[in-house]
């Protein structure tokens, strides 16, 4: 058979896109390594499946999975890129849509084509309320608090974990590009007080409403852009008085702008969403 997919790309971050809305398909986790293979395969950071809503208050539902095959519970970027997509794909006029995720309900509006670009859409998302609450992110402490220290050699990491529906671990350093990333974020990602993994964010503060920021991800490593990753630095920066509510983050693929007001409201997301091309898989 013959199953067609679409590449799309958030700053970076980059996706294979199937939708089985109008197509049928079992996935495997064999098939999402072999797809997933830069070098003899497709290549992408995750894999997003479109499918009928099973919410009669939702327009579709979509899955997300890592290039190891295992299932994420959110990524802001996809978000963007699915909202782009199934308008590309015609599944739908709509500009506005309410989506179910593995999170929770995803609410996505189409805000204009980039005047540079026109395979480029810039799409905003609303990523819920972040939750720093030991239990739900999961996290293990007997002392809950905004900030934690871990050891590493005879230094320390502090760090604050939040969720934006999946773990995060935020770490403030002077510079990204001098920060030992890959092995502060081994210490952490191995760390068993983060009993389902965690996602590592490494945030340079230039000023109260611009940071620049480099993420490491579970089940995917160091990626061009991460959206709840984003939105989690601002969180922090924020339960540390450091951030305003409006804040432009810069990654390595790019630019997003986080707009957080406090404690119990949802985390905005504005940034771009791009089409690639079409193709098709013979299976």
């Amino acid at each position: 058979m013959q199953l067609k997919f679409t590449k799309m790309h958030g700053l970076g971050n980059d996706f294979l896109v199937l939708e089985l809305v109008t197509q049928n398909f079992d996935l495997t986790p064999e098939l999402i390594r072999t797809w997933g293979d830069r070098r003899t395969g497709i290549g992408f950071d995750q894999l997003l499946i479109v499918r009928p809503p099973s919410n009669p208050e939702t327009d579709f539902r979509y899955q997300i999975f890592n290039i190891d095959g295992s299932e994420a519970q959110q990524c802001g970027n996809g978000a963007r890129c699915i909202a782009k997509y199934v308008t590309h794909a015609g599944l739908t006029i709509k500009k506005s849509l309410r989506m179910d995720a593995p999170s929770g309900i995803v609410n996505t509006s189409i805000l204009e084509i980039a005047v540079d670009s026109p395979n480029t859409s810039i799409v905003r998302v609303d990523m819920g309320v972040p939750c720093t609450k030991p239990s739900v992110i999961p996290f293990l402490t007997d002392e809950p608090a905004v900030k934690y220290t871990v050891d590493i050699g005879s230094q320390e990491i502090e760090f604050v974990p939040l969720s934006m529906g999946n773990p995060h671990a935020v770490v403030i350093v002077d510079d990204v590009n001098d920060a030992p990333v890959t092995e502060w974020a081994r210490t952490l990602q191995t760390n068993d007080r983060f009993p389902e993994g965690v996602n590592v964010e490494f945030m340079q503060i230039v000023d109260r409403q611009f940071v620049r920021l480099r993420v490491i991800e579970r089940g995917v490593g160091e990626t061009l852009a991460c959206g709840t990753g984003a939105c989690a630095g601002v969180v922090a920066g924020r339960l540390l008085g450091k951030l305003d509510d409006r804040v432009k983050v810069s990654l390595p693929g790019g630019k997003v702008r986080i707009v957080w007001q406090g404690e119990s409201s949802i985390v905005e997301m504005i940034g771009p969403a791009t089409w690639v091309y079409d193709g098709e898989l013979r299976i």
